[in-house]
């Protein structure tokens, strides 16, 4: 089903291509094997593997090793136009919007947004452009500075299956995808649509779903990460989708014991699946694919809206959207992509964080994105690894930035009544909870908090004590 390109144009989470809507993406992979992935213990720091592009991890005195965001910290400056290399800017996007009116990018500047990943065919990036903000889009019309990048294709990985054989130039809806019929083509369609790309020195992102993330082999997986786009991001909507549950989808990222059945099949139980921590699972399943590891930057989207149009599934609360964000860049996400549809419930709209009932929502929305914005320089910065550790219960993430290490930690899916967390290098200290106006008094390297649901985050900065040698 080709995709409107007027304003009111609204694409399928999950069944999305950059030129049409997907209306049948599961089917051509629905018995296509997966690799069992296990939840594992994160208790310790998260924040992923060494890099070795972009900057090798250096080790400092007293057990602090620092290292580098992937890709490095100046990734970006490598390309012309290029995503500001500022260590201020971290990209805040917003999937296929439509711009145009002057009072469009007013309300999603005024939200926190500074990139659009896709615009709708008819819009003006000479809009964006004289609002300071930035496209990563097809190539379709005219583009100026504000055009940083090329999007290459969503979610091949799901609707051509990963294989080498014949692209027919198709999209889901339009007859055969792959030549054979029964055959799998995404690789094809990535390099054939890369291929038709402009040949200039912009960056090129594209999109994966539940193909990389759920059902296909590391190695399979692997080269639609590796061998296509020098950004990817990945969109799995563990708080909506009803689907996303069962044991080979979400299912995969937890041990068996933990699954339950219902209808018939195996599946998670609510509670462990539409949780805002899942988000994170997805982000470090995706960079664990990466090669060398660390080299790419990976974004994560998370959902405004109803995604779905099964009333049945469920909604994504604001707080739970923040809360999902948080997990996301605990876990090294690099960008945040907001997907900004919603097919379901009383408020369809392409433009949730536009619409007014949407309020709470895009308010929601709005904190978070200044909490990114204020704290970019600290999410660029390098990690510091070998400092901190948390009992279990809590995600985190620790940064080392203007002398200061930070404390990125979020709920790992249940209250925690005293989360106990460890600096033995750091010693006796102050903490700042950012945001919160309060301090906690850590001594011998060691202070306690309470995170009081599945939704809680809080952001640290040490005060004091010893620097471990990180420099």
């Amino acid at each position: 089903m080709a995709v409107p390109n007027g304003v009111n144009g609204i694409r399928r989470s999950g069944r999305r291509t950059t030129v049409v809507a997907i209306a049948a993406a599961l089917v051509l992979l629905a018995g296509f094997a997966a690799v069992r992935l296990l939840g594992s213990d994160r208790s310790a720091e998260s924040g992923g593997a060494p890099v070795t592009p972009g900057g090798v991890a250096t080790t400092g005195g007293a057990g602090a090793t620092l290292r580098p965001v992937d890709g490095g910290p100046d990734f970006y400056s490598r390309f012309s136009p290029s995503l500001p290399a500022d260590p201020s800017f971290f990209p805040i996007g917003v999937w296929l919007e439509s711009v145009t009116d002057p009072a469009d990018t007013a309300k999603d500047k005024a939200a926190g947004l500074n990139t659009y990943v896709e615009l709708t065919a008819n819009s003006d990036p000479a809009l964006v452009r004289a609002a300071g903000m930035h496209t990563i889009t097809s190539p379709i019309g005219s583009h100026g500075p504000e055009t940083t990048g090329w999007f290459i294709s969503d979610e091949a990985d799901m609707w051509a299956g990963p294989g080498d054989d014949a692209w027919t130039g198709n999209y889901p809806g339009q007859g055969d995808i792959c030549a054979p019929a029964d055959g799998r083509c995404g690789y094809t369609v990535q390099r054939e649509a890369s291929e038709r790309l402009p040949a200039d020195k912009r960056l090129r992102m594209t999109n994966y779903g539940k193909g990389i993330s759920f059902w296909q082999s590391d190695t399979e997986a692997g080269r639609f990460v590796n061998e296509f786009g020098d950004v990817l991001s990945v969109d799995t909507y563990w708080l909506t989708d009803g689907a996303i549950c069962g044991f080979s989808e979400g299912g995969r990222f937890f041990d068996e014991d933990l699954l339950v059945s219902a209808d018939g099949a195996d599946r998670l139980p609510p509670e462990l699946c539409h949780r805002p921590a899942n988000y994170g699972l997805t982000i470090d399943r995706v960079r664990s694919l990466v090669e060398p590891a660390g080299s790419k930057p990976v974004w994560s989207f998370v959902e405004v809206g109803r995604p779905f149009k099964e009333d049945h599934y469920p909604k994504a609360e604001p707080e739970q959207i923040v809360a999902a964000v948080w997990s996301s860049l605990i876990h090294g996400a690099r960008g945040i992509v907001y997907f900004n549809h919603s097919f379901g419930g009383e408020c369809v709209s392409q433009h949730a964080l536009r619409e007014e009932c949407y309020a709470e929502v895009r308010a929601a929305v709005t904190g978070v994105n200044g909490r990114i914005r204020k704290l970019a320089p600290v999410l660029n910065a390098p990690y510091a690894d070998g400092v901190a550790s948390v009992s279990t219960g809590v995600d985190l993430a620790t940064k080392w930035y203007d002398g200061h290490f930070y404390l990125l930690a979020g709920s790992a899916g249940d209250p925690v009544e005293n989360a106990t967390f460890s600096l033995p290098c750091v010693g006796t200290h102050q903490v700042t909870v950012l945001d919160e106006n309060r301090t906690i008094a850590a001594r011998d390297g060691t202070f306690t908090d309470s995170f009081a649901d599945g939704n809680a985050v809080h952001v640290y900065r040490i005060d004091g004590g010893s620097s471990c040698g990180a420099y």
